[in-house]
């Protein structure tokens, strides 16, 4: 199987100069194959966030090395980063960070028009992912004109 994320000894420690050293994550190695859903479960601080703000380049590593789609992401260069997220990478924040100007198509199709696709491709594109999730009659709603859970499949997008 095809290892799309491998994390080798991650570590990832705040502070220092004062001497107090918070590990917010410690060592962590783990690998997610191709097709699999991995969930990150833990208690309130014990590096979840964290530990997926490295993953997504958020945030940068102490020590360790993180390799998405066989690429090192601990030795991408600051000006990369966002060559690296467009192209590899998806969000989804709790609040959705959807753009209340914009329609439900047009929140979808921002990364597509930024990564500079054709409109015939795009508009095609964003149909074809709008029918699989259940959301093709509200592509002319704006986000506060549509539910929660619309939203969410929106983000998804």
């Amino acid at each position: 199987m095809e290892h799309i994320l491998n994390l080798e000894q991650v570590k990832k420690y705040y502070g220092g100069n004062s001497g107090n050293i918070t590990k917010a994550v410690d060592g962590i190695s783990m690998y997610v194959d191709k097709g699999e859903f991995v969930a990150i479960m833990g208690a309130s601080g014990s590096g979840k966030t964290t530990l997926l703000n490295c993953i997504s380049t958020i945030d940068t590593v102490t020590s360790g090395h993180i390799t998405v789609n066989n690429q090192d992401i601990t030795k991408i260069k600051d000006k990369d980063f966002a060559d690296f997220r467009r192209e590899n990478l998806g969000f989804i924040f709790q609040d959705f960070n959807l753009l209340d100007t914009l329609t439900i198509e047009e929140n979808i199709s921002l990364s597509l028009v930024i990564n500079k696709q054709n409109s015939a491709d795009i508009e095609k594109r964003v149909h074809a992912i709008a029918d699989k999730l259940g959301i093709r009659e509200i592509l002319s709603k704006f986000p506060y004109e549509v539910s929660g859970g619309q939203k969410q499949r929106c983000a998804c997008a």
